[in-house]
């Protein structure tokens, strides 16, 4: 498995994540999950980037998840099996906020497997997706609700521009 990791206050961190999707992300018919929600600051990453992503890439790629339309826990089930019955043959990059150790807070992680969303918030759901970006946003000994209540919106936008700037790159 591949896995690759930039921090977001690096100035080229977005060629990072453009390399690394390169490396590792190859198909046929582009599909984007953005997971999360606009109801907690620390929860929002997914949804910024795809609201940005469905703007900027009609026609290159499916992007599903954004601020209007947020794909949230609840509902990540049975939308996954939608998308993968929409999208059968295409590899599926997940994006989502994830807490972490302290020393990781602000870094972007590209996997060549897929992720299990609210992990760090001790949900139980299955993995999703064939390719994943995770931005660590919190540091996972605070609760839940420090996790979605006490994270800078700064940090979720900061870290979110470089996401976007480096799929950008990589759909050029």
């Amino acid at each position: 498995m591949n896995s690759f990791e930039y921090n977001f206050n690096c100035f080229d961190a977005f060629y990072g994540v453009s390399d690394s999707l390169k490396r590792i992300y190859n198909t046929f018919c582009p599909v984007i999950i953005c997971v999360g929600s606009d109801l907690a600051v620390g929860d929002s990453l997914g949804p910024i980037i795809g609201s940005e992503l469905k703007d900027k890439l009609q026609g290159k790629a499916y992007v599903y998840g954004s601020l209007d339309a947020p794909i949230t826990a609840k509902e990540i089930k049975t939308i996954y099996n939608t998308i993968n019955n929409l999208h059968p043959k295409s590899k599926i990059l997940v994006i989502d906020a994830a807490v972490g150790n302290k020393e990781d807070l602000g870094n972007i992680k590209i996997k060549d497997e897929g992720i299990k969303p609210g992990e760090g918030i001790n949900k139980d759901l299955e993995k999703i997706g064939d390719v994943s970006i995770i931005g660590i946003v919190s540091d996972k000994t605070r609760s839940k609700e420090a996790i979605y209540n006490e994270t800078r919106f700064a940090l979720i936008k900061k870290m979110s521009n470089v996401i976007i700037k480096g799929i950008l790159e990589y759909f050029k």
